[in-house]
């Protein structure tokens, strides 16, 4: 058994705030036994404003929200999937990543993933509605990304990407063991879709799908679900965290669960390629 921790945050537009409660989950989760512990999209801070937002925005290796969270898990000797950052890319695009990281117990990068699919929506709650056009601010990655972790070999997504089952194909011809799914869903989609796409997910990837959402109502504004997952190759779900207040959860991932679930349902080695 690997035990885990998830941490729920309510993340605020002060990165060093948002870093200090960061830095706090990391204590929390090594104190408690886990071995990694995931955190959600935008975990250094939830901005709207992107005026307001631009003057905390560096370069991946000038982030001061990353380097506390690496010096966290150097000194708790924990890995850390850091949900997602926003970040200034290198190759001149005025545009930010959305971008995941991993963080080994040295307190080094092992993984960083851009988010590829951006969340370009106009959604209808009977209400006001609510428009999002991330693609105005965030240029989309194009790799799929994994990496070598307690799991096993962890898939990286981040939050919208989990609608898009292409990416999700290319994890599970990675066999993938775990797929982090980092998120701050919005409450009308997650009321709708937010467990039966996850649970979704780990069923067709015959992994563990780790979800850590963000929680509540932000500064900026921004009302989000909650209900930080993990769900079991089965489709199970070992752990919801609820959509009311923030924290750090734990949950057991069990590597003889994956090989006892590919063995009875071998979807991955049973896919085979549709031609148009």
């Amino acid at each position: 058994m690997v035990r885990i921790a998830v941490y729920q945050a309510n993340t605020g537009i002060d990165p060093a705030a948002n870093a200090a409660r960061l830095v706090d989950a990391v204590e929390e989760a090594a104190a408690g036994g886990a071995q990694m512990l995931f955190t959600p999209e935008m975990s250094g801070m939830l901005d709207r404003n992107r005026k307001r937002a631009a003057a905390h925005v560096t370069g991946e290796a000038d982030s001061p929200v990353l380097k506390a969270v690496a010096g966290a898990a150097r000194v708790h000797g924990i890995w850390v999937a850091l949900g997602s950052l926003a970040v200034r890319r290198d190759d001149g695009e005025d545009r930010w990543a959305n971008r995941s990281l991993l963080i080994s117990p040295e307190g080094a990068v092992a993984a960083r993933y851009d988010k590829i699919h951006m969340f370009d929506v106009d959604l209808d709650d009977g209400a006001s509605g609510e428009s999002w056009r991330e693609s105005n601010g965030f240029a989309p990655g194009e790799r799929v990304v994994t990496a070598k972790t307690p799991l096993g070999r962890l898939g990286l997504a981040v939050c919208y990407d989990m609608r898009f089952p292409a990416l999700w194909g290319a994890l599970g011809d990675a066999r993938c063991d775990a797929i982090a799914c980092p998120a701050a869903f919005t409450r009308p989609t997650g009321a709708a879709h937010w467990h039966v796409l996850l649970r979704a997910r780990a069923i067709e990837a015959s992994a563990y799908v780790i979800a850590a959402a963000q929680v509540g109502e932000h500064e900026d504004g921004r009302k989000t679900y909650g209900h930080s997952l993990v769900v079991d190759p089965w489709g199970e779900v070992l752990l919801d965290m609820g959509g009311d207040r923030a924290g750090v959860g734990f949950a057991e991932i069990d590597p003889a669960r994956i090989a006892s679930v590919r063995a009875q349902l071998p979807s991955l080695a049973n896919r085979r390629a549709i031609t148009k």
